[in-house]
């Protein structure tokens, strides 16, 4: 294993240390791509390398990977964390708070669908807080493009319609 791949698997497991919530594999790729300490492969293979050795864990959902830290993992940067220099560290600390709402939103706000036994769809709808369901709403649908659509307006609409139902109910 060379010194630069295991630097960035470093600069994975920090990242996922730092947050409260999953990262994706898209907002991985794009710090460590963005601040050109390596190319989208290298991302991969490190990544990938972690799943292997169980020292993070992948949740797919629809085409989305989430990533979130093993206890293996925290273990292993609690032991190497430095190697990770000062300013890489400021980078992704700096990265992580300005881009912390939009990275949470992005990780939390969850919306899946399956077939039903009638030939339907039934679409999840969820926001996380860490491991707890903030809301968690299925709604059944007649066609695929019905449930493709609720799925991608969730992110945008959940928030308001969290409050609607809040209100409502409250």
């Amino acid at each position: 294993m060379s010194d630069s791949l295991t630097l960035y698997k470093l600069i994975i497991l920090y990242m996922l240390r730092k947050v409260s919530f999953p990262l994706s594999n898209s907002q991985i790729t794009e710090f460590i791509v963005g601040k050109t300490y390596t190319d989208y492969f290298h991302v991969q293979e490190a990544i990938n390398d972690l799943l292997d050795a169980g020292l993070i864990t992948c949740e797919k959902i629809r085409n989305i990977s989430r990533y979130t830290e093993t206890m293996d993992g925290e273990r292993t940067l609690e032991y190497f964390s430095n190697e990770i220099s000062y300013a890489i560290k400021k980078d992704i600390d700096t990265y992580l708070s300005e881009n912390a709402f939009e990275l949470r939103n992005e990780s939390c706000t969850i919306a899946d669908y399956t077939v039903t036994e009638d030939m339907g769809y039934a679409v999840r709808c969820r926001v996380q807080e860490g491991k707890e369901n903030i809301i968690d709403l299925t709604i059944n649908v007649t066609s695929e493009e019905e449930a493709e659509r609720v799925c991608s307006r969730w992110p945008e609409k959940s928030q308001e319609i969290y409050m609607d139902i809040m209100t409502k109910l409250l």
